[in-house]
């Protein structure tokens, strides 16, 4: 527990010194020529918390991965891609039930965006009072939409027990979502609907399907190159057990 609280200080002054700078709006980062990654804000004790999404831009129009946590977030998000990209968001899939990744799916429903998780996020979606998509999904899935192919993978039980993660073999790219921690962050964050005792075991499962992503994104704070945050997240959950 003190390792815990020790970690989620360091958190909070990492936010801190976001709000310090000003540096608080939707932000927008190019991961390929099609992928991007975009952050956007919400107040956590009192302070602006990043959380990372992600969206892939087809022709036939954008895929949302995850939603803002924030609601007045929704629309800006929206309006932001369709001016940046002249393409509208059709679809969004939300990589567990928690509502940093699943606030936005009703709104987006009620836009036309078809929305989609997996049938035990939905189950716990319920469960919790959080927001539900429209569609659901079983099992591993490969999407394939507007000339781009990508695919759900449901390593085990970790951050939750119904925590997906989404790759691109094209690009080699792993959207981990809280599955996978930072390597600036220094403790699992929330683990109060976490499996800790079978995390690790899901992370190298993850590691064994996918050994050589070019880049990981994880669901808050910064991303990085090859395998760093699958290996941080390790090494977070073995000093958790120590």
């Amino acid at each position: 527990m003190k390792k815990i609280l020790i970690g989620m200080i360091a958190m909070l002054f990492s936010v801190l010194a976001l709000a310090q700078n000003g540096n608080t709006k939707l932000k927008f980062t190019k991961i390929s020529n099609t992928i991007y990654s975009y952050t956007t804000y919400h107040l956590f004790s009192g302070n602006p918390f990043p959380s990372n999404s992600a969206y892939l831009v087809t022709n036939k129009g954008v895929v949302l991965f995850d939603t803002p946590w924030d609601e007045t977030q929704f629309q800006p998000l929206l309006d932001s891609i369709e001016k940046k990209h002249n393409k509208k968001v059709i679809m969004c899939i939300a990589t567990h039930f928690h509502d940093d990744r699943s606030a936005g799916l009703e709104y987006f429903a009620n836009k036309g965006i078809a929305t989609y998780t997996s049938k035990y996020t939905k189950e716990l979606s319920v469960k919790n009072g959080n927001k539900i998509a429209q569609h659901t999904f079983e099992k591993d899935t490969v999407f394939n939409v507007g000339g781009y192919r990508f695919e759900t993978f449901y390593p085990g039980e970790g951050h939750t027990r119904d925590n997906i993660v989404i790759w691109f073999p094209k690009e080699k790219f792993l959207y981990g979502g809280c599955f996978i921690k930072s390597v600036e962050n220094n403790s699992l964050g929330n683990i109060a609907d976490a499996n800790v005792e079978a995390w690790d075991e899901s992370v190298i499962k993850l590691m064994e399907k996918y050994p050589s992503p070019k880049y990981v994104l994880p669901g808050h704070f910064k991303g990085s190159k090859g395998n760093k945050a699958l290996k941080h997240t390790l090494k977070l959950l073995q000093k958790n057990g120590d």
